[in-house]
């Protein structure tokens, strides 16, 4: 699978911070990267609008795509922003005569109003999923467009925030806020009927991709082609009408010959070329694509990738930098995260509280990494009773839908998570939370019925079907540890509780994993400096080690005891790196050496007792 990067079409160099093609599962050739200074302001009373900054000259600069409570944005401002403006005055290449002009971003945070030659062209809600304006009738071709920005980001108001802090400075898990735009804004030319997002569906059973294409609208006489290609050449190209269906489905079957699937470490992943012709057969559009052939399947209390046993050595992985924030300040640094854990020994990662960039899911799809995609929920408090602590409302079921259907082709994805440690008590009352979590599980599954869901990681499951269970366990003695999971082996597993009370529905046989453990705390320069007296600048969880030594016997012991459990499919070490004051990662927060980590490698090096048990099944 070649690099899905082409060249930028207008006056753009390396000087453009993140430069690449940001979307690498719908690539078209032309297209204008527009990171780079912008005009900025912060609006501490959200009253821009009133004074007129839709038309006005703004007080500041700022680098986009990096948010400016970052370093790389050049502001560095990390008080609360209530809202914040972006103004930059761009020519639409001419040569797109002809052409409808899009307008893309990645993602603004939270509540974006976007307005181009002073008409407002967008409005979205959501800090994590992607959004798109159509500039036809507005600034065409060969002509300038003064593109404006408002985000608000309110600090009261309950809403799907990660782990930004809602308190002035960063505590325990809660980092540096985001606001505004921390993603690449760019712009690109469509033919007026158009190809959409493709939907591309891996069948392993028939050795076969299922491929939806979405049109704009129809014409008569249009088809779509597709072909699918590997290293030698084609491999099996149909074609079918485009004029019958807003959506048209291709079956594109692999000759027995050719069929290679995608696995844990080797992410071998087929071209895709979609193509929109006329009656004459002209094509009218054209994207590249890529998919790779893998099935996830549920078998008694084991996730199987493509029929298999695969025990899933998963680390949290939350996706902070420290000069970049929620973004990284390069491509290459999403990369290195990536080899990091896999030196480290783990074969994927649990996308915690933040929904990565589609160049991160890229990266993943070409090495085979394991993913579980998450929303990033956290911020949903709200004053009350205890029993009803969390709020999430519905337009966490409509910004995780956008998610699903971004993300849905990505082979490197085999799971889904809507919410994250949600707690209420359960009590006789169905709650907004019943009603949220079972919508997004609903909405996952409607979208996505390929991949296994877990309703809610850890504390509040709330739907009885769903197709995974787990828990959170930062219990740090491995003996304890050990007699806390005893009870899964007879089906009586542990389930987080809040202050004692049941906050979940009950265990219901599904396949199981502590989707976090460890999290052990170590701060080798707080240690060195530590003269006899306990320094508390950093946070963790439980009792802090007193050497690197002790690390490595813990982090042995209690990664031990889900290793050695047949009945457990799979867990995730938290974390890849430390975050600011969150000092239990595997490497520093720069991805410095923290710990030795091929003792950490070769701890999880071992079959685990899962893939054993079905190495020794009957038929295998």
């Amino acid at each position: 699978m070649p690099e899905h990067t082409p060249d930028q079409t207008h006056d753009h160099t390396s000087a453009v911070p993140r430069p690449e093609y940001p979307r690498p599962q719908m690539v078209r050739s032309d297209w204008l990267n527009l990171n780079g200074t912008w005009q900025f302001e912060v609006d501490p009373g959200d009253s821009g609008l009133e004074r007129g900054l839709v038309d006005a000259e703004l007080s500041g600069a700022i680098t986009v795509p990096f948010a400016p409570e970052s370093e790389l944005s050049g502001v560095a401002n990390t008080d609360f922003m209530e809202a914040v403006w972006y103004r930059r005055t761009v020519t639409i290449p001419a040569g797109w005569s002809g052409q409808r002009v899009l307008l893309h971003f990645g993602a603004v945070d939270h509540d974006a109003t976007v307005w181009v030659n002073g008409t407002q062209v967008a409005r979205h809600r959501g800090g994590f999923s992607s959004f798109t304006a159509d500039l036809h009738g507005v600034a065409e071709p060969g002509q300038e467009a003064t593109i404006v920005v408002r985000a608000r980001d309110r600090r009261h108001i309950p809403q799907a925030r990660g782990k930004q802090a809602t308190k002035y400075a960063n505590s325990e898990c809660h980092y540096t806020r985001t606001t505004g735009i921390w993603q690449t804004v760019w712009l690109e030319p469509v033919p007026q009927v158009h190809l959409r997002r493709p939907r591309i569906t891996p069948d392993v059973a028939a050795s076969a991709f299922r491929v939806v294409a979405p049109l704009s609208a129809n014409r008569r006489g249009m088809t779509v082609r597709a072909v699918v290609s590997d290293a030698d050449g084609e491999v099996v190209a149909t074609q079918v009408r485009a004029d019958l269906d807003l959506a048209p489905a291709l079956h594109l079957p692999i000759p027995p010959d050719r069929v290679r699937l995608w696995q844990v470490g080797e992410g071998f992943c087929y071209d895709v070329r979609l193509e929109l012709l006329d009656e004459a057969g002209t094509v009218l559009d054209a994207i590249d694509s890529y998919a790779g052939l893998r099935s996830v399947s549920i078998d008694g209390n084991q996730v199987r990738l493509n029929g298999e046993v695969v025990f899933q050595r998963l680390v949290l992985d939350q996706g902070y930098y420290p000069d970049g924030l929620m973004t990284a300040p390069s491509d290459a640094a999403l990369v290195e995260d990536i080899e990091l854990s896999l030196a480290a020994g783990f074969n994927g990662a649990r996308l915690h509280q933040k929904v990565f960039e589609e160049r991160f899911l890229y990266h993943a799809d070409r090495r085979g990494y394991l993913l579980w995609g998450e929303f990033a929920d956290w911020g949903c408090s709200a004053q009350g009773h205890r029993s009803d602590h969390q709020r999430p409302d519905a337009s966490y079921i409509t910004q995780w839908t956008e998610v699903l259907k971004r993300d849905y082709n990505h082979p490197a994805i085999i799971g889904w998570c809507p919410l994250n440690e949600t707690w209420q008590v359960l009590h006789d009352e169905i709650t907004v939370l019943d009603d949220v979590t079972r919508g997004m599980f609903l909405a996952t599954k409607a979208t996505d019925p390929t991949r296994p869901v877990i309703d809610a990681s850890g504390y509040s499951h709330r739907v009885a079907e769903t197709d995974v269970y787990d828990s959170h366990s930062y219990e740090q003695d491995p003996a304890a540890f050990a007699e806390q999971q005893a009870g899964l082996a007879t089906g009586d597993p542990f389930v987080n509780t809040h202050d004692g009370q049941t906050i979940s529905l009950p265990y219901a046989g599904q396949p199981y994993f502590v989707s976090e453990y460890g999290g052990i705390w170590w701060n080798p320069d707080e240690a060195a400096e530590a003269d006899g007296t306990d320094r508390t600048e950093s946070w963790g969880y439980g009792q802090r080690v007193a050497d690197e030594e002790e690390f490595h016997v813990r982090f042995a012991g209690l990664t031990d005891v889900l290793l050695d459990d047949p009945n457990m499919f799979g867990y995730c070490y938290t974390q890849l790196t430390d975050v600011f004051q969150e000092q239990n990662g595997i490497y520093r927060f720069d991805r410095g050496v923290k710990l030795d980590v091929d003792r950490v490698r070769q701890v999880q090096q071992r079959v685990a007792a899962a893939e054993r048990a079905d190495d020794d099944a009957p038929g295998t």
